[in-house]
């Protein structure tokens, strides 16, 4: 192998000055001129005290500087005005702030941010209603007040025909209750209290077609009771936080209840169910009329108390369905107002605003029937 004759030296571009031992290359210079000017220019990059000693101008050039260590002198070839800037890394820079994203349908408005950690919580619309004086309470309206009506257009002629006739239509309406109260208290899935509540209803149902009407407050009281003990016991052995538990202890309970509650259409007299059925489902409709509230109420009464005498004159009870129909208007308007609670869902208006009206009812329809009859 041949020595090779010294070469002059080379220009530096695409030379690499970081051998692969790490340490710098020695390089010659024929002229001392270029060699210091090398040196000169050398510092008019970036170097390290130009970095920590500049102004932070944001939370990016306040990170660490790049670590350094042997062989770090110089990415670019000496001579180069980054020649500086490669010895030490380039300067950070700050990030570019990023596009507020376009907001989701439905959603708040750019004035009132997503929730925070330290604070600023998102303000909901129940919120924002109070602070711009209008009322939380968005009523169901027509859709849902026709489904009540028909449902209770079907129970009032299924009691005519015979008990478990009635029984498929207020099967129905005991699903439907217990799945809009828990939706109506914001806690949705909860498939485990709402098949409890509805399993509840369904005990009370069997309880009272076994043990006779005469028989039914304690077919009624007994079937809740027993479904409290069940729901306490189902919520002592959640993993949830005690809150949270107890939140849902009283869920559980207040959907049971209703749902056994409405076996009180089925305990009373099928000529009581028949007018007061027909009356909550005029009185929901002249709810739904657009009137002033006061007004509203007022209509819907009186249309449910003419309703009562109407149908009271086809089952015997003639003008005595007057006070009953009025009873059970007066129960159903206000589990109308409890399903019309703080901006309600549209799902909570097809559930809870068709079904408490008339599960709000039972216990009217079963006293005053007993009482009139």
């Amino acid at each position: 192998m041949t020595n090779q004759p010294n070469q002059p030296n080379q220009p530096y571009e695409g030379y690499d000055p970081y051998p692969q031992q790490g340490w710098p290359a020695q390089q010659e210079y024929d002229d001392p001129q270029a060699a210091q000017q090398q040196y000169t220019q050398q510092w008019q990059g970036q170097t390290w005290d130009t970095q920590v000693q500049a102004p932070a101008a944001g939370a990016a050039e306040t990170a660490y500087p790049p670590q350094q260590g042997y062989g770090s002198y110089g990415s670019a070839p000496y001579g180069s005005a980054a020649s500086g800037a490669g010895a030490y890394g380039p300067a950070p820079t700050a990030p570019e702030p990023a596009a507020p994203e376009p907001a989701a349908p439905g959603s708040a408005p750019s004035g009132y941010g997503p929730a925070t950690v330290g604070g600023n919580a998102r303000v909901t619309d129940a919120q924002r209603a109070r602070l711009e004086g209008r009322s939380p309470i968005i009523e169901p309206g027509i859709q849902p007040a026709a489904l009540t009506a028909l449902l209770g257009l079907l129970l009032s002629g299924a009691a005519a025909v015979g008990s478990y006739a009635l029984l498929v239509p207020l099967v129905v309406l005991q699903a439907v209750t217990a799945a809009g109260w828990f939706r109506l208290n914001g806690m949705w899935p909860a498939r485990q209290g709402i098949a409890l509540a509805f399993l509840g209803a369904l005990v009370a149902d069997a309880a009272l077609l076994t043990a006779g009407r005469e028989n039914a407050p304690a077919a009624i009281l007994g079937t809740l009771g027993v479904w409290v003990l069940l729901s306490l016991v189902m919520q002592l052995r959640s993993h949830a936080d005690p809150d949270e538990r107890m939140y849902g202890l009283m869920a559980t309970v207040a959907s049971a209840a209703l749902a056994i509650v409405a076996t009180g259409h089925l305990a009373a007299d099928p000529d009581a169910v028949a007018v007061g059925a027909a009356a909550v489902a005029v009185a929901v409709l002249a709810r739904a009329l657009p009137l002033p509230t006061p007004a509203s109420v007022v209509v819907s009464v009186l249309a449910a108390a003419g309703a009562g005498i109407a149908v009271g004159g086809m089952t015997g009870l003639g003008a005595k369905g007057a006070l009953l129909g009025a009873g059970a208007a007066v129960c159903a308007l206000i589990g109308h107002r409890v399903a019309s609670y703080d901006y309600p869902s549209r799902f909570v208006h097809f559930t809870a605003g068709v079904a408490l009206p008339l599960a709000a009812a039972a216990p009217a329809v079963y006293v005053l029937g007993r009482a009139i009859g």
